[in-house]
């Protein structure tokens, strides 16, 4: 139930953002645009999510003769944590992550990176899987496939809409504010901040959460750990091509290394997250 309720507050979110965008650029004319292509995107986000994510970073399925031990780790994790088994994808990037997207559990895909693959041994990635099981056995998988979907909506939103100001458009005799730089402005401040407001919409709390089912459905804290350590670290010298609307759904953020600080970070600290698991093992 708080998971939908997230998902209807993002969602109302984002008709008011462009609602607010359109009234701001074009006046009632904006706003009549606006209100249509909200209606459209609130339909698109909330159906095709998964697939405009899977999509964005050009993952495959990942057959089970093409990889064996993983799709039984896999089916024996999913067992564990009572869900049906979700479809395996490989994302073609030599940056280690992974991450979970889908409506529902029976809906449910889990992706991960080649980079993952190789860099990870077997236990390190049966923890990493555990974690995104925990997301799809929470039913996280939904609001953070929508909050990535509705953040890059808004923020390419806001960018034509900062080049119809800058040439112009949108003026007329009986609407007011379209076209101009103030407005051009405000939307180039209040579209980021939107942006990062939708993926805090998703509580840090659930990394945590997640790390915990993790740790439960792969047997081992520690592996979990070491994953989450060498994960960071390496993101940190191998950048990932990320759009920065889906920071939120991945284990790690793939813009640490493109980020000071963590303040508007969608993932609490890793050096939090390994504590919690350490402390779980008893270490």
């Amino acid at each position: 139930m708080t998971s939908q309720l997230k998902t209807f507050f993002l969602l109302a979110l984002l008709t008011g953002l462009i609602l607010f965008l359109g009234q701001l650029m074009g006046g009632r004319t904006g706003l009549v645009i606006a209100f249509g292509f909200a209606l459209v995107m609130n339909f698109v986000s909330y159906w095709y999510s998964d697939k405009i994510v899977l999509s964005m970073y050009r993952a495959r399925p990942l057959a089970p003769e093409d990889a064996p031990a993983l799709h039984s780790m896999l089916a024996e994790m999913s067992a564990r944590a009572g869900i049906p088994t979700p479809r395996l994808y490989l994302v073609p990037q030599e940056a280690p992550n992974a991450f979970a997207t889908g409506r529902n559990p029976q809906n449910a895909v889990v992706a991960v990176t080649e980079g993952l693959l190789r860099l990870l041994p077997p236990e390190e990635i049966k923890g990493v899987i555990g974690h995104e099981l925990g997301h799809i056995a929470h039913r996280d998988i939904l609001i953070q496939s929508v909050a990535a979907v509705l953040a890059s909506a808004v923020m390419m939103l806001a960018n034509m809409m900062q080049w119809a100001a800058i040439f112009g458009m949108g003026r007329s005799s009986d609407d007011e504010g379209g076209g101009n730089p103030l407005a051009a402005l405000a939307v180039a401040i209040i579209a980021p901040l939107a942006a990062t407001l939708i993926q805090m919409g998703i509580s840090r709390s659930r990394e945590y959460l997640a790390d915990a089912a993790g740790a439960e459905y792969s047997g081992s804290p520690l592996s979990l750990a070491q994953a989450l350590a060498r994960l960071h670290n390496t993101s940190l010298q191998v950048p990932m091509r990320a759009n920065p609307a889906t920071e939120n759904m991945f284990i790690v953020s793939p813009l640490s290394g493109r980020r000071v600080g963590n303040w508007f970070s969608t993932h609490p600290p890793v050096e939090e997250r390994i504590a919690r698991l350490r402390q779980m093992a008893g270490r």
